[in-house]
C-alpha cells in the first residue's frame, strides 16, 4: 500500500480517536479512579478487542455479523448487562467510601478484562470498521484481507497513543480526586453514571 495512503489512514485514526466514544469515555473514568497504570491496561485490552473485530473483517465474518440482526442485538444486550453490572460495582464502591472502608484494588487481568469485554461487546466497532477500512482498500495493491490486518494495526497503534494519553493524563488528576472519601464517592457514583448512560445509549439503539 502507497505509504502517502498510510499516513493519511494514521491521522484520520488519531482524530477519530478523540471523538468522544463508549472506548475513550471507559478509559478516562477507569483513569481517574484507579490511576493511568489502570488506564494503560485498559487500553490494552480495548485494543485487544480490536485485534478481535480486526480478524473478523479480514475473515468476512464481520459481514455476516453486520446482516444479522438478532446477533446483532444480543451481542448488545450483552454489552449493556455488563455496562449495568460496571455501574453497580461502581455506585458499591461510593458506599465503602461513605463506610470509610479501603477502594476496591483491581487486579491488572481484571482491568485487562474489562478493556476486552467492553470492546468485543460494543458491534459498532465492526460496523465501523466495515464502513471504515475499505475506503483505504484497493485490490491493486495486493491481498485484501493482508490489508485488512496492516491497517487494523494501524489503527490499534493509533487508539494507544490517544487512550494512553488520556490515561496518562486523567490519572494525574487521580490523586487529588481521590484524596478525601468525599471525592472518592462524588468520582465512583459520577463513574456509575457514566455506565448507566453508555448502557442506555446500547439499548437506544436496540429499540
Amino acid at each position: 500500500m502507497p505509504f502517502d495512503l498510510l499516513i493519511v489512514f494514521f491521522s484520520t485514526s488519531l482524530l477519530l480517536g478523540l471523538v468522544p466514544g463508549p472506548d475513550n469515555f471507559f478509559v478516562l473514568t477507569q483513569s481517574l479512579v484507579f490511576g493511568s497504570r489502570a488506564g494503560m491496561l485498559v487500553t490494552l485490552g480495548l485494543c485487544t478487542g480490536l485485534i478481535f473485530h480486526t480478524s473478523l473483517v479480514a475473515l468476512g465474518l464481520a459481514a455476516l455479523i453486520a446482516t444479522s440482526e438478532q446477533l446483532l442485538i444480543l451481542i448488545k444486550v450483552v454489552g449493556i448487562c455488563y455496562l449495568l453490572y460496571l455501574a453497580f460495582l461502581s455506585w458499591k464502591d461510593s458506599g465503602r467510601q461513605n463506610q470509610a472502608k479501603p477502594q476496591r484494588k483491581l487486579s491488572s487481568a481484571q482491568l485487562y478484562s474489562r478493556g476486552i469485554l467492553m470492546n468485543v461487546s460494543n458491534p459498532k466497532v465492526v460496523l465501523f470498521f466495515l464502513a471504515f477500512l475499505p475506503q483505504f482498500i484497493n485490490v491493486s495493491y495486493g491481498s485484501v484481507t493482508t490489508q485488512v490486518m496492516l491497517l487494523g494495526v494501524i489503527f490499534i497503534v493509533a487508539t494507544v497513543l490517544v487512550f494512553g494519553g488520556i490515561a496518562l493524563l486523567a490519572g494525574r488528576y487521580s490523586k487529588q480526586l481521590n484524596q478525601s472519601v468525599q471525592r472518592r464517592v462524588l468520582l465512583n457514583r459520577f463513574v456509575s453514571i457514566v455506565f448507566v448512560f453508555l448502557a442506555a445509549n446500547l439499548l437506544l439503539n436496540i429499540l
